[in-house]
């Protein structure tokens, strides 16, 4: 019988002295924010470091790839305090929308209550998360980090509320509730499949996003329920859309040759966004007998583009220097 190595725990200073100066430039590296998205569920892009939000600062500013909205996360090396709860509140109140993560070496029970409540009683536009990071290593192995999260949103939770809410004011209509349960399902068979498709919150609306791993691109899962169809669309946002699309189409033969398949390349012109489609048809949305087999076909399609213009969309050619006004300001983001 082989002999078991014994796991040792290491002291977070024995390998980052300061936060500012050694842990975040280590979080905010390609690899390790990998990390943390991994833990967390989002798919994130590090937008800078040690950066001005409006009248505040956060350790690192990252993108929601799949929201393409603004994560804070703050760092500690030591235990939770009230200094940095305040300055989580106030990125909070200064912003319209955003998720922050907190990161520690050890929360208190106080604080950890207090991301919880945050979370219960905030809508889908604020997301808190508290992670302890842990170092650990086996014998003379290189010391490997550990993210273990202590608080989280609950987005069924809110979802379910939000959407009663909306019910019993007569907001929401049968078919948003259906559009609501349909990605609601959908997410249930990702889990269920061991899938790393990462999206979005299950809402009332006829499309859910999944991150692709670029900002101003994402996969959106659609249905059409006049149409009895669902479909899957490459989407191409930002300034650069338009160029990012003639630079993929450019490679059309290959792309299409790799995948197996012929998309439909919609540049759409008239409009700031452009798509790169795949659909199916006879595919009706209320029809809730068909939706294991649609449910696949969504996530076989998700897959498939994921393995096809992934590596493609980190490969373009794109600005990497984020401008000063791109930047959220206070009540803009």
């Amino acid at each position: 019988m082989s002999t078991l190595g014994k796991l040792q725990k290491i002291e977070l200073r024995y390998v980052w002295s300061t936060e500012s100066g050694h842990f975040t430039p280590w979080l905010a590296r390609p690899e390790n924010i990998e990390l943390l998205s991994t833990a967390i569920g989002i798919d994130l892009e590090v937008e800078a470091q040690e950066k001005n939000v409006g009248p505040f600062r956060a350790d690192i500013l990252c993108k929601d790839t799949t929201m393409d909205s603004w994560v804070l996360i703050e760092n500690q090396l030591e235990r939770t305090d009230h200094t940095h709860l305040g300055q989580l509140l106030t990125y909070a109140a200064g912003l319209s929308a955003v998720t922050i993560v907190w990161v520690a070496e050890t929360f208190t029970e106080e604080h950890r209550a207090t991301l919880d409540w945050l979370n219960e009683i905030t809508d889908e536009r604020f997301n808190f998360f508290g992670l302890e990071i842990e170092l650990w290593r086996i014998g003379d192995s290189p010391v490997a980090p550990k993210f273990n999260i202590v608080s989280k949103p609950n987005d069924w939770t809110k979802t379910v509320s939000d959407a009663a809410k909306r019910i019993e004011s007569g907001d929401l209509s049968e078919t948003k509730q259906l559009q609501q349960e349909y990605w609601a399902e959908l997410k249930k068979h990702l889990a269920e499949s061991k899938s790393k498709l990462r999206s979005q919150k299950p809402l009332p609306q006829h499309w859910t996003n999944f991150a692709i791993g670029r900002s101003h691109f994402h996969l959106a899962a659609v249905q059409n329920t006049r149409e009895k169809r669902i479909g899957v669309l490459l989407v191409l946002t930002g300034a650069n859309a338009k160029a990012h699309f003639k630079l993929l189409i450019a490679d059309k033969a290959m792309i299409e040759q790799v995948a197996n398949t012929k998309f439909e390349w919609r540049e759409l012109p008239d409009k700031k966004e452009s798509h790169i489609v795949l659909q199916l048809e006879d595919a009706d949305p209320t029809n809730k007998t068909d939706w294991v087999r649609q449910h696949k076909w969504l996530k076989d399609t998700l897959d498939l583009y994921q393995q096809v213009f992934a590596s493609r969309i980190k490969a373009l050619d794109v600005e990497s220097n984020m401008q000063e006004t791109d930047l959220p300001e206070a009540n803009q983001v």
